[in-house]
């Protein structure tokens, strides 16, 4: 089916008419964190609207939810370097002015653009101006850079469902409709993950320090950490001997972590896993870790971490100046202090990511306290994501439709 879609062809059925237990929604969402939302949030439709029909771009999660996908979630994913993000850069144009066409000569009920802001906003401006209504699911993290992205939102977007508090208050200043829904990574994650049970799953021995190494799930990303994390790691295992390291890893960037674990000469001291980064976190007493969601999960999942970014210099000097907060990772933003430490581009050396690794490790036999208090404050940070998403994110939903 994709590949007609891709040649012009008119896939699938045609949006029916509504009824109060029909709905006919498409939905755009990209990668796999974007479709693991998307399907929570079809479950919740599709309890409001038994008879729900949805299509448009997705992933497997969707499609267990009975969604029609015009074409793969990984279509929208840009990976490698020069040539070939070109080549992918105009697939994907040409992809969205498709989807917009079919959308605009069949319109749906609503259009819900799930993450994937690059891809999704441009599409629902056109889509909003001609009637359609447009949702979009994750604010674009305007609070953090790009602020110039707001008034993009307002033209495209008619409601934004919302992961964190802070952020419909936010989005009303410029006259932005959101619903705060709560991060679904709350409901996910146990309140008390069990370490001792995720240490015997992963064969991790019982009374040695255990250190989790998330360099990211992106070529590119990984690129610019991953030497400079297993360095830190070799420094690590020499002021604590015994410390286990283990790295959960999707298939895209397990050969790049493949051949840093090699170069680093650490051998047996490393476990690589086929994902598994709950287990890893739940597992760890400490994790180094890459800035994005997974400093969410580790918050979550109440472990002490290091988060540490690098990027191209050009990219780091525009993303600096657009800086909007003194932090980057999403624990500390939502602390709003440095609860954990970040290091990033020039600061992220492998001694300095070594020395702060081992001062939590310190940390848990002499200070055990610090740790405790940080855990105190990640437990109240995981109560205020826990709500029923899904239901409240459906409730607004229904409300813009009734408008």
């Amino acid at each position: 089916m994709p590949t007609r879609l891709l040649r012009g062809a008119q896939p699938g059925r045609m949006f029916m008419h509504t009824t109060d237990t029909v709905l006919n929604a498409a939905l755009v969402a990209g990668e796999t964190s974007g479709d693991l939302l998307a399907g929570l949030l079809l479950d919740g439709m599709k309890q409001r609207w038994p008879d729900l029909h949805s299509a448009g771009i997705g992933g497997p999660q969707m499609a267990k939810r009975g969604f029609e996908a015009w074409w793969p979630h990984d279509k929208l994913t840009v990976h490698g370097l020069g040539w070939d993000v070109l080549l992918r850069y105009r697939e994907i144009v040409g992809i969205r002015n498709q989807l917009k066409t079919r959308l605009l000569a069949n319109k749906p009920d609503v259009f819900i653009g799930v993450d994937a802001p690059d891809f999704n906003l441009d599409l629902e401006a056109a889509l909003k101006a001609q009637g359609v209504k447009t949702v979009h699911f994750v604010c674009p993290s305007v609070w953090a850079w790009r602020p110039e992205r707001l008034e993009k939102i307002k033209r495209s977007v008619d409601h934004v469902l919302c992961l964190f508090p802070f952020e419909p208050a936010l989005l009303a200043q410029h006259g932005i409709a959101a619903t705060y829904v709560g991060h679904p990574l709350a409901q996910v994650i146990p309140i008390h993950p069990d370490r001792a049970q995720a240490r015997v799953q992963l064969g991790l021995r019982p009374d040695a320090p255990v250190v989790a190494i998330l360099p990211g799930s992106r070529v590119s990303e990984v690129r610019h950490l991953v030497e400079v994390f297993f360095q830190a790691a070799a420094l690590i295992q020499k002021g604590q001997p015994a410390t286990q390291f283990i790295v959960p890893a999707v298939p895209l960037v397990k050969p790049q972590i493949m051949a840093a674990v090699q170069a680093s000469g650490l051998g047996q001291a490393v476990q690589v896993l086929d994902g598994q980064s709950h287990a890893a976190l739940a597992a760890c007493d400490v994790t180094l870790i890459a800035s994005g969601t997974a400093t969410l999960e580790a918050a979550l999942f109440k472990r002490p971490m290091v988060i540490a970014y690098r990027m191209g210099a050009l990219s780091w000097r525009l993303m600096r100046r657009k800086r909007l907060q003194p932090w980057v990772g999403l624990p500390n933003i939502l602390c709003r202090e440095f609860v954990v430490p970040e290091l990033l581009q020039d600061a992220a050396t492998p001694s300095a990511l070594a020395h702060e690794i081992l001062a939590w490790l310190a940390c848990a036999a002499r200070q055990p306290e610090k740790i405790r208090q940080l855990e105190q404050r990640f437990s109240a940070l995981h109560t205020e994501l826990r709500r029923d998403t899904p239901t409240l994110a459906v409730h607004a939903i229904a409300q813009l439709l009734q408008n």
